[in-house]
């Protein structure tokens, strides 16, 4: 029995998609990868440009980290349009099959940190408007209520919310709501003058482009969960690069102009935009809509959760994984610390820009753009490598991880200082940030190494076969 026989719901499983399942278009995938560009989070993460960074500064890195952060993100998702199986599972092929539970171990943990980070906002702005208009906060009500909702979207599955919820509904009112935001800001704010407030410092500009291409790359480990679904691979990568890339430069902006405007701290953000925007016409109207398509991230990373899980326990039905992703997201929302989401951010992008430059590598480079997907299950076959591990493959992206750590350390003082040590002791510079940043550098470095070092072993491994 083939491995797409035996299974009721391609979308149930991490079984490769038929063509006749393909039924996602590129403007599918735009308004995908848009909608999942927008929202309380991304502008929080705006939030974090200012006031280290002037807002014609924060400007510039907004865009140049949109376009590099969307246009790997593409990459990846043309990758899995190509190959039609999920994420964690194309990591097989550069991996190994066993090697690939390291990235899947980390997009879990990734991913779990996303949803709980989704409804802790969520519920935190719910609250902030029920206290604001009733004097009760209901903090825990909404947690439940908001984790209930997503946890029930990751049952239907992408196609489902893609076809019957954000194409007909909520990316328009994303759309009109984007538009009345700015249109509050321009005029109840003198929005020139807080063009000419100079930074502050304690942010470099590269990092803080780092910090703009870590939002777009923390979904590269899942893009293939939903671009398996696209009919072609070419309008898989165009409709998730200008989809995602307009969007997430979007709601950056609104997230430092409005930390400038309402003169809050990133933290306080949503607090302060509870209180500006509830005082205008419309202003509860706007937040009931950010909060009502804020679901679809949450739905995403719980959805993507369970099938990573599935690469590693592939027996264990894909409902079951979801609903205890969503639970365990919620008990963690009840007990997280919002204070932790800028070193969340850098930690994302120091794990998976190198392993997206290796799997990259080993697609377009040593497999010249073509994976037999019936091998990336296959124990033993052509990407079992030794006992389940490429050893070369991985080493590629452990380097390319300790470079992105050496251009762009980790915030967390007690790694921080241990990097400064290991550095040290080998005579490098530490860090070496504020003018390279980390991205591009380590992207680069693991593609080009494992280009190389895969095409070598890839020919010793043929004539070796012949």
């Amino acid at each position: 029995m083939s491995i797409v026989a035996d299974t009721a719901s391609v979308s149930g499983t991490i079984a490769p998609v038929t063509p006749d399942q393909r039924r996602l278009s590129g403007l599918d995938l735009a308004v995908l990868w848009g909608d999942l560009g927008v929202g309380l989070l991304v502008l929080v993460a705006g939030a974090l440009l200012v006031p280290g960074l002037s807002l014609g500064e924060a400007m510039l890195a907004i865009a140049i980290g949109s376009v590099i952060g969307s246009f790997l993100l593409g990459i990846a998702a043309y990758m899995g349009a190509a190959v039609g199986v999920p994420a964690m599972v194309l990591a097989r092929a550069a991996l190994g099959l066993r090697g690939s539970y390291l990235p899947t171990t980390l997009n879990v943990l990734q991913l779990l940190g996303w949803a709980t980070f989704e409804i802790f906002v969520m519920a935190q702005v719910a609250a902030a408007v029920t206290q604001r208009a009733f004097g009760l906060e209901l903090y825990a009500f909404w947690a439940v209520l908001f984790a209930v909702i997503c946890t029930l979207m990751a049952l239907g599955g992408p196609v489902v919310i893609v076809r019957q919820w954000l194409k007909k509904f909520a990316v328009w009112v994303m759309i009109a709501t984007s538009a009345w935001l700015f249109f509050f800001l321009f005029t109840a704010h003198d929005v020139p003058a807080l063009f000419r407030e100079p930074g502050r410092g304690g942010l470099g500009f590269w990092a803080g482009v780092d910090l703009v291409v870590a939002l777009p790359v923390s979904w590269f480990p899942l893009v293939a969960d939903y671009n398996r679904f696209a009919r072609r691979p070419g309008g898989s990568f165009w409709g998730t690069f200008v989809g995602y890339a307009l969007a997430n430069a979007v709601f950056f902006t609104l997230g430092a102009l409005l930390v400038r405007a309402l003169g809050s701290g990133p933290f306080e953000l949503t607090g302060a935009l509870v209180a500006a925007l509830g005082a205008l016409a419309l202003g509860w109207l706007a937040l009931v809509i950010i909060l009502v398509d804020e679901t679809d991230e949450a739905f995403a990373n719980i959805y993507s959760t369970a099938v990573s899980l599935q690469n590693a326990f592939s027996r264990i039905p894909q409902a079951a994984l979801v609903v205890a992703v969503g639970a365990v997201a919620l008990v963690l929302a009840l007990l997280v610390s919002i204070a932790e989401y800028e070193v969340f951010l850098f930690l994302i992008g120091a794990f998976f820009v190198p392993l997206l430059g290796v799997m990259a590598a080993d697609f377009f480079v040593v497999a010249r753009g073509r994976y037999d997907a019936a091998e990336l299950y296959r124990r033993g076959g052509r990407h079992w490598y030794r006992g389940g591990f490429n050893l070369p493959a991985i080493a590629v992206w452990l380097a390319g991880f300790a470079a992105y750590q050496w251009l762009s350390p980790s915030p967390v003082p007690a790694w921080k200082d241990l990097l400064g040590s290991l550095f040290g002791s080998l005579g490098l510079p530490f860090p070496l940030a504020a003018e390279l940043g980390a991205t591009v550098p380590s992207f680069v470095l693991a593609f080009v190494a494992y280009a190389v070092i895969g095409t070598l072993v890839g020919r010793r491994r043929g004539r070796s076969e012949r």
